[in-house]
């Protein structure tokens, strides 16, 4: 398959330089592995009928004996969610096993071996996409007791919960682990991702994307976190912002409940077990800290404002990634924050489904900044030297990561990588581009094709990037001194 509307000289010279420059970051930086970029090549298998289930991708096979996975959606007659759908026992879980066929050298056929074989239960995942035909689904491994079994999965780091994204409303298959790669490539810290091709009780499923969740793993392999439940101590956290379904890990830091976020705080690490009343409390003080310092007004004293809490780089890096995308669920919504042991608080990406134009509801402007209203940055933002690092770091990114060459170069590589998968893929899924299962409003925003749809992304992009060449400087109108000035008449 080929998908290409750049010189293939531009693109290598693009990525050589991206490559350098990986070499000269900072050793802890590390090196992501970048499935299409590291994956071992794999031959063509030539002694099988044409017709036999051959891929060069991991298959996933998930058995329930049967029982259907609950966390679906339940609909009322007017399409509004009501509800989930539960297992029978009233769990939101059923048990399952789950094995791997992933051959590192070979390509994979559902009559080997399997390389790897798991006990876990599973539900399906999401929020908006529990409506559609193609789920997501959440596994935690399990040992015989019932006890967390800390896992490595597809090559990755061990621990015990897992998601695999089923790309539906993204018809590219391709926008969440592109941007989770070129996000961890550019911050400290992306989940990593795997492709896959799952069955679930022998039904194939299709393409999917294997992710890890935002935790610490086993020994930290992931994030830095630290808890001790024997003595009510952290040394590391991670929270979310989200609808707030999950009731038993809210926290009500200060804009909680001072009315700023009109989202759930939500402590994801330490998880239920581990995160102790007297835990839960310690840590939303802590975390008010620097809520409270951000929204005073001294937010920005050297000594006492927001620096001496946060990874501002991090906060830059973040900001500009979400831009580029149009991911305005970002920051109030899927929105994950962190602070590792003795660091500083970072935040971390997730969910780029509906980004680069994929919103269900409406078209996305792409002549227009938004998140510099959002919770947090709409102070930060009041700072000139956050704003004036944010311009900069645009402009030294446009030269790499956020280059076209390097941009449709990945999406090729991609699409060139993930190669007959798509077709196995499209034959399970291709009806969908079919107008009578049309996702997308208004109805012309729909591709009718894969190639449509990775076009459609391309445009996108291009748009998108002319937009920030020429408008990043006016971000500095929200540092103005007209704009701070209740918030920077008071000095010492």
């Amino acid at each position: 398959m080929k998908y290409k509307i750049i010189g293939g000289t531009a693109t290598a010279l693009v990525l050589l330089a991206v490559f350098i420059i990986s070499l000269l970051l900072p050793e802890d930086n590390g090196h992501r592995y970048v499935e299409h970029r590291d994956a071992p090549q794999k031959a063509p298998c030539t002694t099988h009928e044409a017709d036999t289930f051959c891929t060069h991708l991991p298959i996933v096979s998930v058995n329930t004996d049967g029982i259907e996975i609950p966390g679906r959606a339940i609909l009322d007659a007017e399409g509004y969610v009501t509800g989930y759908t539960m297992a029978e026992n009233g769990a939101e879980t059923v048990s399952a096993t789950v094995s791997v066929i992933g051959q590192e050298e070979q390509r994979n056929h559902l009559t080997d071996s399997a390389t790897f074989t798991a006990a876990a239960e599973i539900r399906v995942r999401g929020h908006s996409s529990r409506r559609f035909e193609k789920a997501n689904y959440f596994i935690r491994f399990l040992n015989p007791d019932g006890t967390n079994a800390p896992q490595e999965f597809l090559g990755m780091e061990a621990h015990h919960e897992w998601a695999l994204h089923g790309p539906f409303l993204d018809k590219t298959l391709i926008r969440n682990y592109m941007w989770y790669n070129i996000s961890g490539e550019i911050m400290d810290y992306s989940p990593n991702v795997r492709f896959l091709e799952l069955l679930v009780n022998g039904e194939y499923r299709g393409v999917y994307l294997a992710t890890e969740t935002v935790t610490a793993g086993k020994e930290g392999a992931r994030l830095n976190l630290q808890v001790n439940k024997k003595d009510n101590t952290f040394s590391g956290y991670a929270l979310r912002l989200d609808w707030g379904e999950s009731l038993d890990k809210a926290i009500h830091p200060f804009t909680n409940y001072t009315m700023r976020a009109n989202t759930q705080h939500e402590l994801v690490y330490p998880g239920t077990q581990n995160a102790t009343p007297q835990l839960r409390e310690e840590i939303k003080n802590e975390f008010s800290l620097f809520e409270k310092s951000l929204y005073s007004y001294d937010f920005n004293h050297a000594d006492h404002g927001y620096t001496k809490y946060i990874d501002i780089d991090s906060f830059v890096d973040y900001f500009l990634i979400n831009e580029l995308t149009c991911n305005y669920d970002a920051g109030s919504l899927s929105t994950y924050i962190y602070k590792e042991v003795d660091g500083r608080y970072k935040m971390c990406v997730w969910d780029f489904n509906s980004a680069c134009d994929a919103y269900q509801e409406q078209a996305i402007p792409t002549d227009e900044f938004r998140l510099q209203n959002g919770l947090w940055f709409k102070m930060l933002f009041m700072d000139s030297g956050f704003t004036d690092r944010v311009i900069e770091r645009y402009y030294e990114l446009r030269k790499t990561y956020f280059s076209e060459e390097y941009l449709f170069g990945f999406m090729d590589d991609s699409v060139d990588y993930l190669g007959d998968a798509i077709d196995r893929n499209n034959e399970k899924w291709g009806y969908t581009y079919g107008s009578d299962y049309d996702l997308l409003h208004p109805q012309d925003r729909n591709p009718r094709s894969y190639d449509e749809a990775v076009t459609q992304m391309k445009t996108f992009l291009t748009r998108r990037l002319s937009f920030m060449d020429e408008n990043i400087e006016t971000l500095r109108h929200y540092s103005a001194e007209s704009k701070t000035k209740k918030y920077s008449e008071v000095s010492d």
